[in-house]
C-alpha cells in the first residue's frame, strides 16, 4: 500500500482493507453514517499574493503569515477580529499552535523577540488543514495596540478529503449503551520518499501503526463474537495522526466526550517494550486510574502494563488519544515502542526499514489478548475509569 500516505491510492487502499473486516464483524456504521467511513474536509491554501499595512507599518510576506480558508481575503479596521499578543516571554510554539486551530479570528501580534522561530507558522499553515471559516493573522510586530489594518492577500485553494474507518458494536443493556468504549489507532503513514542505500523508498510503516489497526481489528472481531458488551463500543482507524492527528481531531469534535468512558489508543505495538515481552506501557498512567482497572483484571497473568517509562518525550499529548484527554476522557494509549533518544530509541521508527519482518508477531498477539481481558470490566459495565482533569 506504499506508506499508506493521506491523499493517496494507497491509503484509499488500507481504508477499503479495514472497512472490509469490520464489515465481516458485523459492525453497525457510526451515527447517521451510510458506510465505516467517517469523510473529513480538508483544503491547502497556498498563498498567492499579500500586502497591507498596521498603522504605518508595511505588511507583506515577510511578516504576516496568514492561515484561512478563503481565496480572496479583505480586512479593513478591527472590528470583528480578536487581538491576540504573544510576548517575548510566552511560549511561542505551544501558543501558535493552539492558536492555528481556534475557531475565531483572531489578529496575531508576535513579539519580533521571535523572529527566528515566525517562520515556523508558515510551515502549519502551509499544511492541509480542516475546511474553516475562521481566519487567524499572525504578524510579526512591536505595535501592541494597533489602531487600524488593512490587509489584501489571495490564496490558491485545494480541497481534498480524509477519512476515518469507524465501526460500532452497540451495547447490550439499555442503561449503559449510551456509554462509549473506543479503541483506536491510526492506519497512516509517511508514504514513499528518498530511496536508502538498500534502494527502499517505501516508508511501510508496519509497527507505526499497522500493529495498532490490526489490535482493532482483532479486538472488533473478538468483541463481535462474544456478544457481552454492556457499553457500546467504537472501533476507529484514524487517518492523518502522522500530518497532525487530523482524523482523531475531528471524530472528537463529532463525538460527546461526556459519553465516553474510556479510550484504548494502540500505537507500536510490534515490538517487544524495554522490560521485554507480555509487557506495555500506558501514556498518562498517573492522570486516571484506568491503568490500575486493567491490571487488575489480569491478576495472575504474566503480562504487566506499565506507566510510561519516557515522560520528557510527552507521549500522553503526542498520539490520538490526546484530543478526547484534554475533554477529560480517560483517553490513553498502549505502545511498547521504545522513545529513548538514540541509539535507545526504535532502529526502524520512521525508516524504510519498519517492516513486517521485523515485528514479534506472538508477543504482539500476546498485547491484543491483554487488552481484551483487562478491558471486560469498562466493556461490560462494571468499572469507570476517573476522568482526566481538562486541559485549560
Amino acid at each position: 500500500m506504499q506508506g499508506r500516505k493521506t491523499f493517496t491510492p494507497g491509503i484509499e487502499k488500507a481504508a477499503d482493507f479495514i472497512a472490509a473486516e469490520f464489515a465481516k464483524s458485523k459492525l453497525a456504521f457510526w451515527s447517521s453514517s451510510q458506510s465505516y467511513f467517517q469523510e473529513i474536509d480538508m483544503i491547502k491554501a497556498k498563498n498567492m499574493e499579500l500586502n497591507g499595512t498596521l498603522d504605518a507599518e508595511t505588511l507583506s510576506s515577510a511578516n504576516v503569515v496568514v492561515n484561512t480558508s478563503s481565496a480572496d481575503l479583505h480586512i479593513h479596521g478591527l472590528p470583528g477580529y480578536e487581538t491576540v499578543i504573544v510576548k517575548k516571554e510566552d511560549d511561542f510554539s505551544k501558543m501558535i499552535f493552539t492558536l492555528s486551530q481556534s475557531q475565531k479570528n483572531l489578529l496575531v501580534l508576535v513579539d519580533t523577540a521571535h523572529f527566528n522561530l515566525f517562520r515556523r507558522i508558515q510551515r502549519v499553515t502551509d499544511r492541509d488543514k480542516f475546511a474553516s471559516p475562521y481566519t487567524q493573522v499572525f504578524v510579526l510586530t512591536t505595535n501592541t495596540k494597533p489602531a487600524a489594518i488593512q490587509l489584501h492577500a489571495k490564496f490558491e485553494i485545494t480541497r481534498q478529503k480524509l477519512k476515518n474507518v469507524i465501526g460500532v458494536l452497540p451495547g447490550t443493556l439499555a442503561g449503559k449503551k449510551d456509554e462509549y468504549v473506543v479503541f483506536s489507532a491510526h492506519y497512516d503513514h509517511i508514504g514513499i520518499g528518498r530511496p536508502d542505500k538498500n534502494g527502499d523508498s517505501i516508508y511501510n510503516g508496519a509497527n507505526d501503526d499497522a500493529a495498532g489497526t490490526t489490535a482493532v481489528m482483532m479486538l472488533a472481531k473478538y468483541f463481535s463474537e462474544q456478544k457481552n458488551n454492556e457499553r457500546t463500543l467504537i472501533f476507529v482507524a484514524f487517518t492523518a495522526e502522522e500530518t497532525g492527528g487530523y482524523g482523531s481531531r475531528y471524530f472528537s469534535k463529532n463525538i460527546d466526550p461526556g459519553k465516553v468512558v474510556a479510550m484504548f489508543n494502540i500505537e507500536m505495538i510490534g515490538t517487544e517494550s524495554k522490560w521485554g515481552t507480555n509487557s506495555a506501557y500506558i501514556t498518562g498512567y498517573d492522570k486516571s486510574d484506568m491503568g490500575k482497572i486493567l491490571q487488575a483484571n489480569l491478576a495472575g497473568s504474566k503480562f504487566k502494563f506499565e506507566p510510561d517509562p519516557y515522560p520528557l518525550q510527552n507521549l500522553f499529548y503526542r498520539s490520538d488519544n490526546a484530543t478526547l484527554a484534554a475533554l477529560g476522557v480517560p483517553a490513553h494509549t498502549i505502545s511498547t515502542a521504545k522513545m529513548e533518544q538514540p541509539p535507545n530509541h526504535e532502529p526502524n521508527y520512521h525508516k524504510q526499514s519498519d517492516e513486517i519482518g521485523t515485528l514479534n508477531m506472538n508477543n504482539m498477539a500476546e498485547i491484543i489478548k491483554a487488552i481484551a481481558i483487562s478491558s471486560k470490566t469498562i466493556v461490560n459495565g462494571k468499572d469507570t475509569p476517573s476522568r482526566v482533569v481538562k486541559d485549560k
